[in-house]
């Protein structure tokens, strides 16, 4: 069985992303993402389900899944650089409608797991990311923010593990996290004025920064102080095996 659900994840992302490097015009650089992004979804979930001790996918995981393969077409278009917005909003638009409905199939099915919140949270992060790099052609290197800026957080919890306490619940949180993917996902469809799409951009880096410097510094006033060495290399192994939310260190 689990070699089947191995065989599974390796075999099929080969012709849905072949689709998408074929919508893109068949480039060395979209195969060559195509191809990366593969090995790397299908080893990347290997090693995650090993290392949370489960064998195979649950139904929410297979709904992921899809979405990570979507990604990834998207992924190849960008990469190719000459293709039709239409098919590149298409994709990513279908990648957020389908975001939330694994977490209700999971609950659902009662297969929660930390695998998949944190397969789930991973795939939100890297498409954020992947339409900064599309509008960032368009309005400058400074959209990047938005999408390096999660990653930055996790890279620092590295040496700060006070950063991996748990944040309380924060609709305001939730909201800035989801505008992001709204805006972006305007701003590539380019049906705005530039300087509509500019100003929308710019507001919701700004909600984004206001978000992490408040979570910053709640967590910053309740850390502990001084904890011993132990402690520190406890809390960075959990922090990588914590489900990682988009905006902060934990699922929104």
């Amino acid at each position: 069985m689990i070699k089947q659900d191995l065989l599974l994840r390796a075999v099929v992302p080969a012709p849905v992303l072949a689709a998408g490097v074929f919508a893109g015009g068949f480039p060395l650089l979209a195969w060559a993402t195509g191809v990366v992004y593969v090995l790397a979804l299908v080893l990347l979930t290997e090693w995650g389900l090993r290392r949370t001790g489960r064998g195979t996918f649950g139904p929410a995981d297979w709904i992921t899944f899809a979405r990570a393969l979507l990604v990834g077409c998207a992924a190849a278009l960008i990469a190719s650089g000459g293709f039709s917005l239409s098919w590149l909003v298409g994709l990513v638009g279908v990648a957020l409608l389908l975001d939330g409905l694994d977490g209700q199939v999971a609950r659902r099915t009662g297969t929660a797991s930390e695998f998949g919140a944190r397969f789930d949270m991973e795939v939100d992060a890297f498409l954020i990311l992947l339409l900064c790099i599309q509008v960032s052609r368009t309005l400058g290197l400074w959209v990047l923010a938005i999408g390096l800026m999660r990653y930055v957080f996790v890279a620092a919890s590295w040496t700060m593990p006070w950063l991996t306490a748990p944040l309380y619940p924060s609709m305001a949180r939730k909201t800035v996290a989801a505008v992001q993917g709204v805006v972006l996902v305007v701003a590539v469809s380019a049906l705005l004025p530039f300087s509509v799409t500019f100003a929308a951009v710019a507001l919701a880096l700004a909600s984004l920064v206001w978000s992490f410097g408040r979570d910053v510094v709640w967590l910053a006033r309740h850390r502990v102080e001084h904890p011993p060495a132990a402690r520190i290399v406890a809390i960075t192994r959990a922090t990588l095996r914590r489900p990682l939310g988009y905006g902060h260190n934990q699922a929104a």
